[in-house]
């Protein structure tokens, strides 16, 4: 059977992209199809304008350092329309860097939303169909927000970057890193941040000696953390703001009121339903070791399946489908030990088994050091880091690595790949610090804190 592409891409993010271009740089005739901007919600609504917010609202602690170190400075006041104006203008920019990966790849692009007629054909919104020998599902996921009374007036992730002005005062929902990266942001810019969670801590899932230093300097930086609370009530008063009432019988209004309560798959309306394709609790695309759904000419890789929600997994997991489906070399996309960094202020970065998980697996030992750090120490900060291993007492490799600290992205990145070849304590040991550093702190723990 002959057909009009041999890959045909539905989501043109970072994992979907990847895998049109690599594959069409192969020699494969490939389509794909975005109904929103190109680059997907990594470029466009999340990683890249969250991370650039993150160093604009980190200048107010800088500014503060800056005079405990001698300099003469003064705070003044964010242009946030300038600032957004530049956001803005940067997002076009790689939005044109995408759309210009895929032209210069051959890539026949579309900026319309697609849904699958049949194994094989792909219809777009114009009517337009097209036949394929493959069809790729790359749709991610969007932000959720619980059915409610006046979830009509609600913000999210998606929201945040489009404010005319910055809100004087803000309450954000949920206690994931999401939420919690938005409360260091908008606290760092000056607004007045209230959060609400409904768990007993925030950043559920990652280590909990990582996560209750998080929290505690969180809420000493100003962020008025409430956790065990969730709204009750929600009321939209004009001039006045969004009144919320919360579990714990208080009330009061705030200007804008975010939810950041998890994502979803992007996964419904695609016409997947009627083929067959299975999905999970969640309305997640299943799909097999190699990405494959239980359509045997229907794939899906990134958010939409669900399996780890990170951009570089989403982009693994598109090359390793291109390895498999066109290369003729079946690749299953590695998901162990993937690193992770939440931007929180300080930011926490993690590789591993957290200390809970590691010592229901095994007997382990675990190193851990805290301390303030030189720079912040001297500017007459109280600001604490923390660095822990995880180490197996058997096989002496290190399972976990957690740290809470400025730039602790780029630290764990760096100990990821340790922690990825099965380094052993000793071979950390072994390794001469680089000194002064806060990471020299991961090579020169000598004795255990505590067994398990």
């Amino acid at each position: 059977m002959s057909f009009d592409f041999d890959l045909f891409v539905i989501g043109g993010g970072s994992g979907g992209v990847r895998a049109a271009r690599v594959a069409a740089q192969g020699g494969a005739r490939v389509g794909l199809a975005e109904e929103s901007r190109m680059g997907g919600t990594c470029v466009i609504r999340g990683c890249v304008p969250k991370k650039l917010m993150v160093f604009a609202s980190s200048y107010r602690a800088i500014f503060d350092d800056a005079r405990g170190y001698g300099w003469d400075v003064s705070n003044g006041e964010l242009d946030w329309p300038g600032f957004r104006g530049k956001l803005e203008a940067e997002l076009d920019r790689l939005e044109g860097v995408y759309q210009g990966i895929l032209t210069r790849n051959d890539v026949d692009w579309y900026n319309q939303r697609a849904v699958i007629r049949d194994p094989h054909t792909v219809e777009l919104a114009d009517g337009t169909s097209y036949t394929a020998k493959h069809i790729l599902v790359a749709t991610g996921g969007r932000p959720f927000v619980p059915e409610m009374d006046g979830a009509e007036h609600v913000i999210t992730s998606n929201d945040i970057f489009h404010l005319e002005q910055l809100p004087k005062s803000i309450l954000i929902v949920g206690g994931g890193f999401i939420a919690c990266e938005f409360s260091c942001i908008f606290n760092g810019l000056g607004v007045e941040v209230t959060q609400f969670y409904r768990g007993a801590q925030i950043l559920r899932g990652f280590d909990d000696e990582a996560r209750g230093l998080v929290a505690d300097k969180m809420i000493e930086g100003g962020v008025k953390l409430h956790t065990g609370t969730n709204v009750v009530e929600m009321e939209d008063r004009g001039a006045e703001g969004i009144w919320v009432k919360a579990t714990d019988g208080s009330h009061r209004t705030y200007d804008k009121v975010m939810y950041a309560t998890g994502r979803v798959p992007n996964s419904e309306g695609l016409g997947l339903e009627d083929l067959g394709v299975e999905f999970g609790r969640r309305g997640e695309v299943v799909v097999d070791k190699y990405s494959q759904t239980a359509v045997p000419s229907i794939y899906a890789i990134g958010d939409v399946t669900n399996r780890i929600n990170l951009t570089p997994v989403a982009i693994r997991e598109g090359m390793a489908f291109v390895e498999t489906v066109f290369n003729g070399n079946p690749t299953a996309p590695d998901h162990e030990l993937v690193a992770s960094a939440v931007f929180t202020q300080p930011e926490l970065g993690t590789v591993g088994l957290t200390e809970e998980a590691a010592r229901e697996q095994e007997p382990i030992e675990v190193y851990c050091t805290s301390f303030k750090a030189m720079q912040s120490a001297f500017a007459g900060r109280d600001d604490r880091v923390l660095m822990k291993l995880i180490v197996s007492q058997e096989t002496r490799r290190v399972l976990g690595c957690h740290i809470v600290a400025p730039q602790a992205g780029e630290m764990i990145q760096l100990a990821a790949i340790a922690v990825k070849m099965g380094a052993t304590k000793e071979q950390f040991d072994a390794t001469v610090a680089v000194h002064p550093t806060m990471a020299e702190e991961l090579v020169t723990m000598k004795d255990p804190m505590r067994t398990a």
